[in-house]
């Protein structure tokens, strides 16, 4: 059987990473705890805008930290689904703006 793509977190790699660098881990874990807390923004919406960001850079692990995160926070499936398809429409519509770019480089065809 092939290996996965991406390997299971365990306790074991998140021991690695302190190793590896004790005070970067540490400090990343501090901004992580003070991003997602309440502020102007409650932690169950940051949480959803996570969710609908890791669909965008489709990162599984963002996806499954911050589902399950966003439930912790009381989110819905229904409020989960919607910020998904949030981001759908965010990438797809990059894709459409970014036309724009590929217009511009187009040969003006109205010209003399």
């Amino acid at each position: 059987m092939a290996a996965a793509l991406y390997p299971e977190t365990s306790s074991a790699m998140a021991r690695k990473r302190r190793e590896l660098n004790a005070g970067v881990q540490a400090a990343f874990e501090a901004f992580g705890r003070e991003v997602f807390a309440d502020g102007a923004l409650p932690s169950k919406t940051k949480q959803l805008i996570a969710v609908a960001v890791g669909h965008v850079t489709q990162c599984p692990y963002c996806i499954q930290g911050h589902t399950r995160a966003a439930q912790r926070a009381g989110a819905s499936a229904e409020e989960l689904m919607e910020a998904v398809w949030v981001a759908a429409e965010m990438r797809a519509g990059a894709a459409y703006a970014h036309a724009a770019i590929m217009l511009a480089a187009l040969p003006d065809k109205t010209a003399a």
